[in-house]
């Protein structure tokens, strides 16, 4: 971990003297499961950091996990760590490129351990309240491949002195079985070939005060989440993801705590009915 705090750090130091509206953000994650036949508690540790310099973006993301887990089966508890990074480039007021990288750097337990994902993507602006966004992402695994498409429509107006912005988020996912795989049961057997799943998200700002939500509907499995910075390897099926969020800004830090609540079928055993519940803390610092 050490390693990738200091380029983190360094990385911030080298371009916060010429950046505008920049951040550095840590978030910490306590993460509960009912039902599962593999785990029982965990969290997440991430920091991050959103350079602006120019007409460019980089944004880049350490996050380390645990999870005490059921054992047997198990064998031992869970550790691993990841790594995500976007490059952003914005041309004029209508078009923005995005490419994206994110690495397993390690998992003790699940055969996704060393997955590579890549991506890539764009925004189109048509005015200041309506954007669209198409990213397609590539994740390589041992037993598998992934390929999803996200189209995500962003829709902001205002009532009174509120800030509202609309968010829909739509996701098709396809996983390609590797017939060659040495890996006995295919870690992804049990999962559909292909999924679709759609997303409502709402976030409305009134003076210091942040107030979010999102819904997603239908199933999903090996997906990339939060605009590449989430990936779910682990083999698991959600049919159910609700979200909701408050915050607060104080001067150039924001506050905010969220509580996330999915529903699952574990994968391949097809142990239904997972339930985990997820309470999520955010501290951003903007320069």
């Amino acid at each position: 971990m050490i390693k990738y705090l200091i380029l983190l750090t360094l990385t911030t130091y080298l371009l916060a003297t010429e950046t505008i509206h920049s951040s550095v953000s840590a978030y910490a994650e306590s993460k509960n499961y009912t039902g599962s036949a593999q785990k029982e508690d965990g969290a997440v540790y991430g920091v991050d950091a959103d350079i602006h310099y120019g007409n460019a973006e980089y944004k880049l993301t350490y996050e380390e996990g645990s999870a005490n887990t059921v054992q047997p089966p198990m064998q031992e508890d869970l550790e691993n760590q990841k790594l995500f990074f976007r490059y952003s480039y914005k041309f004029d007021e209508r078009f923005t490129i995005n490419l994206n990288l994110a690495s397993i750097l390690k998992d003790n337990i699940a055969p996704t351990d060393g997955g590579s994902i890549g991506g890539g993507g764009f925004t189109y602006t048509f005015n200041k309240k309506l954007s669209f966004n198409l990213t397609g992402f590539f994740s390589e695994y041992t037993d598998f491949d992934v390929i999803q498409a996200d189209l995500r429509v962003d829709y902001k107006t205002k009532f009174d002195r509120v800030k509202v912005k609309f968010t829909s988020i739509t996701k098709h996912i396809i996983i390609d079985l590797n017939d060659e795989s040495t890996a006995s049961p295919n870690y992804a057997q049990n999962a559909n070939s292909s999924y679709t799943t759609t997303a409502i998200k709402a976030h409305a700002h009134y003076k210091t005060y942040h107030l979010g939500g999102a819904v997603y509907f239908g199933k999903r499995a090996f997906a990339i989440m939060q605009d590449g910075f989430k990936v779910q390897h682990h083999a698991m099926e959600f049919d159910r993801t609700y979200a909701v969020g408050a915050g607060k800004t104080f001067g150039p830090l924001v506050i905010r705590a969220q509580y996330i609540y999915q529903r699952a079928t574990e994968l391949p055993m097809e142990n239904k009915d997972v339930e985990i519940s997820t309470l999520r803390l955010i501290a951003n610092y903007k320069f």
